[in-house]
């Protein structure tokens, strides 16, 4: 993979893992790094990057819908609610990643979501976003793994019960929502 951005089919410039496979190019191009909101929304982020831990997003990104109607849309309440009968039901279903860590904690994840209250998920994560002003990395060598807001925002979520959510993971959520730019300099989506 190349480290800095790349000219794709389409003539234009992408960070260089934006333009690997159809998949990879359509979700860089409307949706990494743009700002998510919603406790909902988040959920479903939170989660989708908690079962990503050690797997290629390009294994979750084509799970997704699989996901989607598995976890009832991330209903924060509903999956909340879920019991034995239905982490046996996620174990058997091969359109997800079948887990049992990663089931557990999500439904953990919508519990201490829903003790948060409305919007507070939203204010939570929301909180830990990156200086606006950092300098726009050149190459994905310049890109970090780890951030001294990242493991504050891993600290936060675990403090409120949130599982499966250390700092690499809680950098890339901060990545894929928006709370940092990371799109490469030269990158049109920047």
């Amino acid at each position: 993979m190349t480290t800095g951005a790349v000219l794709g089919g389409d003539g234009l410039l992408r960070c260089g893992w934006g333009d690997s496979a159809d998949d990879y190019r359509i979700y860089h191009d409307t949706e990494w790094g743009r700002p998510v909101h919603g406790d909902q929304a988040l959920f479903e982020r939170i989660s989708l990057e908690a079962f990503q831990s050690g797997l290629s997003w390009i294994t979750i990104l084509r799970r997704r819908e699989g996901f989607r109607a598995a976890f009832r849309d991330f209903s924060i309440e509903q999956v909340a609610e879920f019991g034995d009968a239905d982490v046996e039901r996620l174990l058997a279903d091969t359109g997800i990643i079948r887990n049992r860590a990663k089931i557990l904690a999500t439904i953990a994840n919508a519990r201490a979501a829903l003790e948060l209250g409305p919007g507070e998920l939203d204010t939570l994560v929301w909180n830990h976003a990156g200086d606006p002003t950092r300098p726009a990395p050149r190459t994905l060598a310049e890109v970090p793994a780890v951030t001294a807001e990242s493991t504050a925002l891993s600290k936060a979520l675990k403090k409120n019960g949130f599982r499966f959510v250390g700092p690499t993971t809680a950098y890339a959520l901060m990545q894929a929502c928006g709370l940092v730019n990371d799109h490469l300099a030269d990158c049109h989506a920047r």
